[in-house]
């Protein structure tokens, strides 16, 4: 077991990592909300070569004493606003700062959360539309069920209600696609798997919606919101360049998985967990043991889709080919150094954000945590560094 000390010892603020991985970004695009904040370069000098063909990953401590941080996305102005799963609160993150990292404030705590297990307050998404909505959406427990809702400055309203809910599997993944619908991931929350194959069922699918919660256009089957199914439990959506979907599905028996999800595509479970030989059934694009992954957070730049992990306690680093493979072996970063390891999201300037989830079951939290990480390619590539 990791002594407190030691989980200390990581937290500083400018570490300079060392990849030894392909993987690479190109220069981040145009900032689609607005500018980030104005943060401090990492002070650590880098540690390889100019010619060791390494590449160094600089990582910032942005935020610290959090409670269970699950969601993150980003305001026009660059901040974030971050979920705290058992809180209930609703944190608004920078662009302000001091000499502590970013400065952070709650902007709402919801009375209809009820939080169990690894159910609670869950993903948010921003309006695309937020400098004249000013909308926020949630995926939020209860007691009986689990739900999206939206906030425009006022009392929380649902606008999808009867998610399964269930004291494990429960979902939370919450994302605006480039098509301006929303996407949903839920679990399945049952032991043997009996919603996921259902579809009648919101359990165990990436569901999508319209921002009034009804079924979007286009979906495989008119009037459901289901865009996939046979999922155990989505954490982690996010989309590359060219539109592709990657999501995480997690707390299957034996793996982890990394899909990239396709219209009406069926990830498997319960048949499957892991690779199958059912040519009816989508395998995922990589799957991990469980004992070295349980991942939730999934955010793609460029040619690169990144993964965090709770139980395997370290983020995977994946080459994408442009036809959704995997190019060479999955790197390694941060293994058992902060952790526990929930969301992962791009940044508007390129950068990664994550976050620490040790202040939960499982986890042996530092006098720091949880904490928000940056995490910055230093070589001309993801972040403006």
């Amino acid at each position: 077991m990791r002594s407190r000390s030691r989980r200390a010892a990581v937290a500083t603020v400018g570490a300079v990592l060392v990849l030894t991985t392909g993987c690479s970004f190109g220069p981040p695009g145009p900032d689609q909300a607005g500018e980030p904040p104005n943060l401090s370069r990492p002070s650590a000098a880098p540690t390889s070569g100019e010619d060791s063909g390494d590449q160094e990953a600089a990582l910032t401590v942005l935020a610290k004493n959090l409670e269970v941080p699950w969601g993150i996305a980003f305001l026009p102005d660059g901040s974030a606003v971050v979920t705290e799963r058992d809180t209930a609160r609703i944190l608004k993150v920078g662009p302000e700062s001091d000499a502590d990292g970013l400065k952070v404030s709650e902007l709402d705590r919801l009375d209809e959360v009820r939080a169990s297990g690894d159910g609670g307050l869950l993903g948010i998404a921003v309006s695309p539309d937020y400098d004249t909505d000013k909308t926020l959406y949630v995926y939020y427990s209860t007691e009986r069920d689990n739900r999206v809702g939206k906030l425009a400055g006022g009392k929380l309203q649902p606008i999808l209600t009867g998610i399964p809910r269930s004291p494990d599997q429960n979902g939370g993944a919450l994302a605006f696609g480039p098509d301006g619908f929303l996407y949903v991931g839920t679990g399945d929350g049952t032991p043997t798997g009996t919603l996921a194959q259902n579809p009648k069922s919101l359990g165990g699918k990436i569901l999508r919606i319209t921002t009034a919660g009804k079924p979007a256009t286009g979906n495989p089957v008119k009037n459901s919101a289901v865009w996939s199914s046979g999922h155990r439990n989505v954490q982690g959506l996010a989309w590359d360049g060219d539109g592709r979907l990657f999501a995480t599905d997690t707390t299957q028996p034996l793996t982890s998985e990394l899909n990239v999800v396709a219209k009406g595509g069926n990830y498997g479970w319960p048949k499957a967990d892991g690779d199958s030989t059912d040519t009816k059934l989508r395998n995922p694009m990589v799957s991990w043991p469980s004992t070295e992954s349980a991942c939730g957070g999934v955010a793609a730049v460029d040619s690169l889709v990144a993964t965090t992990c709770l139980v395997g306690e370290r983020l995977y680093l994946l080459s994408v080919t442009a036809n959704g493979t995997v190019l060479g072996t999955p790197q390694e970063l941060l293994s058992e150094e902060y952790g526990r390891l929930r969301a992962l999201v791009a940044a508007p300037d390129g950068s990664l954000w994550l976050s620490t989830s040790n202040q939960e079951d499982g986890g042996e939290p530092g006098p720091e945590d949880d904490r928000l990480i940056r995490l910055v390619f230093s070589d001309g590539g993801a972040g403006r560094s």
